[in-house]
């Protein structure tokens, strides 16, 4: 089930748009950072297109579950580490990536 965000779940200029990296093995490589109560660089969109790989790695100084909704992965991140979450992007719609137990918003993904 896809999680598609509208403007409730969304600020009022909506998150900025970005390109994500790509690995030397085309695999699209989103990178966050969370630190002092905020997301480095705010609330991003990162725009995929439908079958690419990406790999989510997310580093934070508090402990959390990172949750990609709508495709409902998760892994924990331990105080002053990094995570990853590896996916084929096969499902189009925009997808929230948020600390889960906190609720805090980290990224965004759009699948199309």
């Amino acid at each position: 089930m896809a999680v598609l965000l509208g403007p409730a779940g969304c600020s009022s200029t909506g998150p900025s748009a970005a390109t994500p990296a790509t690995a030397p093995d085309g695999t699209l490589r989103i990178e966050v950072g969370y630190a002092g109560g905020a997301v480095a660089g705010g609330v991003v969109r990162y725009a995929v297109p439908v079958g690419s790989t990406v790999e989510l790695v997310v580093a934070s100084d508090v402990a959390d579950e990172v949750h990609l909704h709508g495709y409902d992965r998760s892994s924990f991140v331990t105080a002053g580490a990094s995570t990853a979450i590896r996916l084929d992007a096969d499902l189009p719609g925009v997808f929230e990536v948020e600390l889960e137990q906190r609720g805090v918003p980290l990224a965004e993904l759009q699948v199309g």
